[in-house]
């Protein structure tokens, strides 16, 4: 059995193809980590989200920013946005068992039975690994409940952005979403910031290198002693200063590439984006 980790597909199914025929993926035997935002701005985001859903158990899905906007936007919560290429996929035959079958994946996966986690965004500096398990659990089970509508239309928004002012479940469940999906900076002080979205080098080898504000798995003590994986950070291209991280997203949708990484050798794989996607 082989463990395979890919990053951000944004409905690249093209290329999510090619790189599982690369390494002659078979769902008997395998398993395939998916670092969320299966959907979005590519071209077929309908094809990705079957295929996905057809590997069943051999799946193992983390949900992303654009994973949770899908589904606010099936529940008429928000409205698709314009760089969204989401037409086919919401006027599909199969939209219901897709849309229930996707609300069910959780935001948090352990990587076999290794100390080994992934997360789209990453793990917030403010929690230990067990509040995160802890807070990806309280997202799931509401986010897979018959009050998912209720819950996905109270998602939206920055604050707070401080662990310790998140009182009441609305405040946590926002907050957790936010960490999990959003993140990149942190402010020094751990509070989670969001308008800052470049690679570190951009900003502090430059003027803005005043900016209180560091990636966040250079704040989490956490990831000192776990190995971590996720998706979100395109700009990054694949580039971590933290040896026990593992960043994934590197922009296939924007032209780059898809990147998978290969778990017991660590061996990452790569397949350019196809010219359709351009």
């Amino acid at each position: 059995m082989a463990i395979y980790l890919v990053g951000d597909i944004q409905g690249c199914y093209h290329e999510l193809n090619a790189l599982l025929k690369q390494v002659a993926f078979n769902p008997n035997i395998d398993q395939l980590y998916l670092a969320g935002d299966l959907v979005a701005r590519g071209p077929d985001s309908l094809a990705t989200l079957r295929l996905v859903k057809s590997l069943g158990h051999s799946a193992k899905i983390v949900l992303g920013n654009h994973d949770l906007h899908l589904l606010a936007v099936y529940e008429g919560i928000k409205k698709v946005k314009k760089q969204d290429t989401l037409d086919p996929l919401l006027n599909a035959h199969d939209i219901d068992e897709l849309m229930n079958w996707l609300a069910q994946q959780p935001l948090l996966q352990q990587i076999g039975n290794d100390n080994a986690y992934m997360s789209h965004a990453g793990i917030s500096p403010q929690w230990s690994l067990q509040q995160a398990i802890i807070q990806a659990d309280f997202v799931h089970q509401r986010l897979s409940s018959t009050n998912r509508k209720q819950w996905l239309s109270v998602m939206y928004g920055e604050k707070p952005n401080d662990w310790q002012q998140a009182k009441t479940d609305i405040e946590k469940f926002r907050y957790s979403v936010n960490a999990f999906t959003r993140m990149r900076y942190c402010y020094k002080n751990k509070q989670l910031e969001f308008e800052h979205k470049l690679a570190p080098d951009a900003y502090f080898e430059k003027e803005e290198n005043t900016l209180e504000l560091l990636p966040w798995y250079q704040l989490s003590s956490t990831v000192n002693n776990t190995t971590w994986v996720f998706g979100h950070w395109a700009t990054l291209m694949g580039v971590c200063s933290h040896s026990n991280v593992y960043a994934l997203d590197t922009g296939c949708v924007w032209g780059k590439h898809l990147t998978m990484l290969r778990w017991h050798d660590k061996k990452i794989l790569v397949e350019p984006a196809h010219k359709l996607n351009n």
